[in-house]
């Protein structure tokens, strides 16, 4: 179920959205089927991960589901990500970033795992994370990550098999889509004009015949 969300100041703050005209107040343009790319400074204090994502707004109000950003450039915190509205009509997006409490754990689990520190505790970590997050997945997806969860639990499986298991492309489709979410802040809405494909070539021109003499 989506939920609509009201721009809300968090404690990761989203600064310098583009492309946005007069802080917003003109549209940004582009035309129906064009590519556009979306960015924004992101970041938050201490060490945990961050996420990010780009949701666009129809000119009928339906939110679609968001295109998850990626860093450009490393140490940056720049993030960004490509959306194309597919047709003419006052279109509007808004950036949506939150703390990943699995990305943190994957970072961590990495490096500890195969070291034979905290192996359990890590694995547990992870259980209770991904069962979680199967809480607020659809039925189909809810499956994926239970059995990954049991199988995080499972004593009898090598350590190292049972964390390679979270890598599972099943298991990283479904995140994607259905991403755990810490401390979600949004952006405000900015508006995007989407035009006709002939807004690239074509040219408005304006007669006056008084211009023209008697």
């Amino acid at each position: 179920m989506q939920v609509k969300l009201e721009a809300e100041l968090g404690r990761i703050p989203i600064l310098d959205v583009a492309p946005v005209v007069g802080c917003g107040r003109w549209p940004a343009k582009a035309v129906a089927g064009e590519t556009v790319e979306v960015s924004a400074t992101v970041f938050r204090e201490g060490h945990e991960m961050l996420g990010a994502a780009v949701v666009l707004r129809t000119p009928d109000g339906e939110e679609l589901p968001g295109r998850r950003m990626s860093e450009v450039g490393q140490g940056l915190d720049r993030w960004s990500a490509r959306v194309t509205p597919t047709e003419t009509g006052s279109w509007s997006f808004r950036v949506e970033a939150w703390g990943d409490p699995i990305a943190h754990w994957w970072h961590d689990a990495q490096i500890k795992v195969p070291r034979g520190q905290d192996v359990e505790l890590m694995l547990a970590e992870g259980v209770a994370l991904f069962m979680r997050a199967a809480r607020e997945v659809p039925a189909k997806d809810r499956r994926t990550l239970a059995r990954l969860a049991r199988l995080l639990s499972d004593e009898d499986v090598d350590a190292l098999e049972r964390l390679a298991a979270a890598e599972d492309p099943d298991v990283e489709d479904v995140l994607v889509r259905y991403p755990l979410r810490d401390l979600l802040t949004v952006s405000d809405w900015y508006p995007l004009a989407v035009h006709r494909q002939r807004a690239l070539y074509g040219a408005w021109y304006e007669f006056f015949p008084r211009s023209e003499g008697a």
